[in-house]
């Protein structure tokens, strides 16, 4: 029985008339009888017999009515949930990003498709890079936003932007008075920054490289925004990313580090999924929110779009 012979069938069943059933169908009556009919060829067994003029429900036609109806009714729940999906009012999406863009960019993207897609939930996760390319293998995220743009198998990656590696330092420090911060500046300060081995660590070397200068960090890290607890308590001062907004935190300001270091600031996508309508309006949002953070005066982040 398909869903057009389940619909005609229970609707004769609550009307009690062929009639009556092809006028609330918008159907003719000869029409409404041929379905039934075929329906019934289909069984093996009647659903109706005419008795003293009236058609009336065969036995089985009572026994299968309370399970065709409830099937009707989930049929009936599956067109709506598939057409609140057309317009954006249901489904699933998953993002994981990484501490830097999970401070700047992705609230700004997420108010921006909670806007647009109310009835859409979010499932957002806060991890390393690692694990944002772990679950998307696995299908456990849907999008992935990172500061690395390491070819990694069965990922996609798409450079979106680019975060300039800055000098965080504690309010009043003696470095906060220059405009930009050099290696040379640091030569007597406790440095804290990325291992030489991460990607970061190594941007920094190969910048410094073509100066003829190394910089051998007196404390490593593995993500940035561990340098917030480190610099708030005169550990030292930080290299890290300028996507975190380190001025908002309380104590710490930030000053451009020169040379220029630049951080690629990616999209991660698995290559083995398309993405859903929602998914895809994320990621277009998550790009506008790049644009629009890095056009904001007010954002305390280093942040340049990417060239398309």
């Amino acid at each position: 029985m398909n869903a057009r012979q389940l619909e005609v069938f229970r609707t004769v069943m609550r009307c009690g008339t062929l009639t009556s059933a092809a006028r609330t169908l918008n159907v003719s009556q000869p029409a409404l009888s041929q379905i039934l009919l075929h329906t019934e060829d289909e069984l093996g067994f009647k659903l109706f017999k005419r008795v003293k003029g009236r058609l009336t429900p065969t036995p089985e036609a009572e026994q299968l009515f309370p399970e065709a109806d409830r099937l009707f009714r989930d049929f009936d729940n599956l067109r709506r949930f598939a057409k609140d999906l057309k317009q954006g009012k249901a489904g699933l999406v998953r993002l994981a990003a990484s501490a830097p863009p999970s401070l700047s960019i992705v609230p700004r993207a997420l108010k921006a498709f909670r806007a647009a897609r109310p009835g859409v939930r979010l499932l957002s996760y806060a991890v390393p890079v690692a694990v944002i390319t772990e679950m998307l293998a696995r299908g456990e995220a849907d999008i992935g936003v990172a500061m690395d743009d390491t070819p990694t198998p069965l990922i996609d990656t798409d450079v979106i932007g680019h975060s300039e590696v800055v000098c965080v330092l504690r309010t009043g420090h003696a470095l906060t008075r220059r405009e930009a911060v050099t290696l040379a500046d640091l030569a007597d300060q406790t440095v804290i920054s990325y291992r030489p081995d991460s990607l970061p660590g190594m941007l920094i070397d190969r910048a410094l490289a073509r100066d003829g200068t190394r910089l051998r960090a007196d404390v490593e890290i593995d993500v940035s925004i561990v340098a917030l607890s480190f610099v708030s308590q005169g550990l030292g001062i930080a290299l890290v990313d300028g996507l975190v907004p380190w001025s908002s935190f309380p104590g710490l300001v930030s000053r451009p580090f020169r040379p220029t270091v630049s951080l690629p600031l990616c999209l991660l996508t698995s290559s083995q999924r398309p993405l859903s309508r929602n998914q895809e309006l994320l990621r277009k949002q998550l790009r506008d929110a790049v644009r629009d953070y890095a056009a904001d005066p007010t954002s305390l982040g280093i942040l340049v779009p990417a060239t398309a």
